[in-house]
């Protein structure tokens, strides 16, 4: 090999390796750049963007040119290499070729452009778009062909590609941005909370936030006025059912203004209203309706308040606005409430928990992880792990806790004590071998 032709050969090397490290970092900018921000760059104009966004919308047609491109430069930049050393050094040249072009193709070609690349994607893949897009029109017909011998490949050993599948839905893909920005520390717990409870809507029913009927404050419609009336302005509620017969026979839900109105227009004698004439419709809606489609019907019919019912048209409880208000801004509290002591922390770690709250209060409060897919509260997620009824002082241990039931009463269960088997390692109490599912405490 001549002299010129030498270098005329290192040059082609540099420039192989160039090429291989555009090829390199377009590949990470582009499968990396988030299509949101790219949607937002082409709302303001960017023409680039918009090149960018229809590349990545074509994920397996662009990542096929740009791995095909890169290969065919490192191959050839590869060959030339070899070449060169065996002029240079002989047989020898081979194994010093492989040893070079390892170190230049991995810091010049690999991490140098993907490093770059994956510290602002966004801004890469706009800048190397344009090119990018030259590059994919001439190799697509190419990896055309690949793509096809690849799927039939991938069909013979049973495995299907669709073109339309899709690994994770948008709200999946949303929920993995907001607890990947918490646990960076972009987001702090109420903000992941709030976004969390919003993205639930869709996925959550109104048997799930409902208040129960047991839970229910409702008036008889039989009763005296008076009684009626003192009983409404005692309750710390706005609007109150009304019944008449039977207790499951509601009639209308009285509303705290109108029954104010009612008073002031027969001058302060109760006697002269009746309940009925100035209580509104009850509104009965399925529990299994989402809530995304019941806070839609709140604000359709201008209502706060419906009564829930289950197939058979039996009452199982009510809900209002601010129930699913408080599944995305979490508890909402005013001077007129009742506070519940339902949850109290422990000294050693433990949480005593009344029986009746549900399932997400308590994970949104101690931020665990507790599932609330077969029940709503957390007597209930009791009661179906252990597939019985328990008794007081019995031990249950399942999904990372070990809850031990304080109180029962009749066949509820009221208190429980529920200790994170993370926080039984480290302490003293912890017993030489690991409780059974369920065990017996006590008498």
């Amino acid at each position: 090999m001549t002299e010129l032709a030498l270098w005329l050969a290192v040059g082609a090397i540099f420039v192989l390796l160039f090429l291989s490290g555009f090829f390199s970092g377009s590949e990470t900018a582009l499968t990396a750049a988030s299509r949101a921000r790219m949607h937002q760059l082409e709302k303001k104009g960017d023409w680039r963007a918009k090149i960018a966004s229809r590349l990545i919308s074509s994920r397996e047609r662009l990542i096929g040119a740009l791995l095909l491109g890169n290969n065919l430069v490192n191959i050839l930049a590869s060959a030339l290499a070899t070449s060169v050393f065996l002029s240079l050094f002989g047989e020898a040249g081979v194994a010093l070729a492989t040893l070079v072009m390892t170190a230049l193709v991995l810091i010049f070609a690999e991490v140098l452009p993907k490093t770059w690349a994956i510290s602002n994607p966004e801004r890469f893949a706009v800048m190397v778009s344009p090119i990018v897009r030259v590059v994919v029109a001439v190799f697509g017909p190419i990896v055309a062909g690949v793509e096809w011998i690849v799927r039939h490949i991938l069909k013979l050993l049973g495995v299907t590609v669709g073109d339309d599948a899709s690994i994770l839905s948008a709200h999946d893909e949303l929920r993995g941005a907001v607890d990947l920005q918490h646990i960076e520390g972009g987001l702090e717990k109420g903000e992941r909370d709030r976004l969390g409870g919003l993205l639930d809507l869709a996925e959550l029913e109104v048997s799930d936030v409902m208040v129960h009927r047991t839970n229910m404050l409702a008036l008889n419609a039989d009763e005296e006025p008076k009684k009626l009336v003192e009983a409404a302005l005692a309750s710390p509620y706005t609007r109150l059912p009304l019944w008449r017969g039977e207790s499951d026979n509601f009639v209308g839900v009285l509303h705290a203004k109108d029954l104010l109105r009612a008073l002031n227009a027969a001058g302060g004698d109760s006697e002269k209203i009746d309940i009925l004439d100035i209580a509104a419709p009850a509104w009965f809606v399925p529990d299994t309706t989402s809530l995304q489609d019941q806070l839609n019907a709140f604000l359709r019919h201008k209502s706060h308040f419906a009564l829930v019912v289950d197939e058979y048209g039996e009452v199982m409880g009510l809900v209002t606005l601010e129930d699913i208000l408080e599944e995305i801004v979490g508890e909402i509290a005013d001077e007129h409430d009742v506070e519940l002591e339902g949850l109290r922390p422990q000294a050693d770690g433990s949480v005593i928990v009344d029986g009746s709250v549900p399932i997400r209060d308590l994970n949104r409060a101690a931020d665990w992880n507790l599932p609330d897919d077969e029940a709503t509260t957390i007597a209930g997620l009791v009661i179906h792990e252990a597939r019985m009824i328990p008794e007081e002082r019995q031990i249950f241990t399942f999904h990372g806790f070990r809850f031990t039931v304080l109180r029962r009463e009749k066949n509820r269960i009221t208190r429980l004590r529920i200790v994170p088997l993370g926080q039984l390692a480290g302490s003293k109490l912890q017993p030489s071998a690991p409780p059974p599912v369920a065990s017996r405490v006590g008498g």
